[in-house]
């Protein structure tokens, strides 16, 4: 039997949570990546040197790096980041490396492949489009903020939910992006931050729409909490549904992976000082917008509420395996 192709769209940690599990699975394994971070040290090199934010493809090397110990060196000094010096403080090492790898092969595209052999990664990484683009965001007060950043660090009005979200300009689908979602077995958006680091993605030119061409399975991974400013108060059929809505389909998503194991009280009462709650299965509403629910222990151990990638990646594989339906 060959080997599935697993494709995952999204940004940030959830981007490399799903690709670290699935890392050392059976599939051939993709990652489109949103390219819009105007944050940190992303956006200073967004901003002072005019390229693309390199901080998420970043992230998705880092998780699909050699198990070696070159690979291991390679993925800690790619997270490594500077707590001091003049212009350097509060840079990671690995964006700089992608901002020089840039600034010497001549492009973004160039750059990444020659990080990936640096890091001797198993898989393909891919950004959703070369267009500099802004992401926009519309609230349902009509206030409409603008750059990824803004939207993801908001502190003020954070009772008033966003409306829709935009990209400025008009961004354009990276070619082979539309390839690897062609000959996707699975496609796997989420988890992660769902009006900056998912929906993004579907706002490039032609992505949604291949998207919803393909016969690939489609699967969400929820979040296990909501975020103030952008997921508050949502269920998990609420994501389900924005997702359908910017896919710009009425078709059904075909999974919802959603994780059953108890959420800590001591972690949550820390989660609700900073107004974060647990995602709760509304399953009733789910089963209007999803094929079908998947649910497993899928809590990792530690200080923060997260993703164990192990127990993800193999659920995922275990829904991406299942036989195709007859008929």
């Amino acid at each position: 039997m060959s080997r599935k192709e697993v494709l995952v769209v999204g940004g940030g940690t959830g981007n490399h949570t799903t690709l670290t599990g699935l890392r050392n699975e059976d599939c051939n394994l993709s990652a489109v990546v949103a390219m819009t971070d105007s944050g940190g040290s992303s956006g200073r090199l967004r901003e002072e040197m005019g390229h693309l934010p390199p901080g998420d493809i970043r992230r998705c090397l880092m998780a699909l790096a050699a198990e070696s110990p070159q690979g291991n060196l390679m993925r800690r000094l790619f997270d490594y980041r500077f707590s001091s010096g003049n212009g350097l403080s509060g840079h990671n090492f690995g964006n700089l490396l992608l901002a020089v790898l840039t600034e010497v092969t001549g492009n973004t595209i160039t750059a990444i492949e020659e990080a990936s052999q640096l890091l001797g990664i198993e898989g393909t990484v891919l950004p959703v489009t070369l267009t500099h683009s802004t992401l926009m965001a519309r609230l349902e007060n009509g206030e409409e903020l603008s750059g990824e950043s803004v939207i993801d660090l908001r502190r003020e009005n954070l009772d008033v939910g966003i409306d829709y979200i935009w990209l400025d300009p008009k961004a354009y689908v990276y070619p082979p992006v539309l390839e690897a979602i062609a000959r996707a077995d699975a496609i796997i958006l989420g988890p992660g931050d769902i009006f900056t680091s998912v929906l993004p993605n579907l706002l490039v030119e032609d992505v949604a729409e291949a998207i919803n061409s393909s016969r690939a399975v489609k699967i969400h991974i929820c979040n296990l909490m909501t975020k103030p400013g952008e997921s508050d108060g949502f269920t998990a059929s609420s994501f389900v549904k924005l997702l359908v809505d910017y896919l710009g389909t009425g078709e059904p998503l075909d999974y919802l992976v959603f994780n059953d194991s108890p959420l800590p009280t001591r972690m949550l009462d820390r989660y609700a000082a900073d107004r974060q709650y647990p995602v709760v299965l509304d399953r009733d509403e789910c089963n209007q917008v999803v094929r079908e629910i998947v649910t497993g222990p899928l809590l990792a151990s530690g200080v923060y509420l997260r993703h164990d990638p192990v127990a993800l990646g193999r659920t995922i594989m275990e829904i991406v395996d299942r036989p195709a339906p007859v008929g």
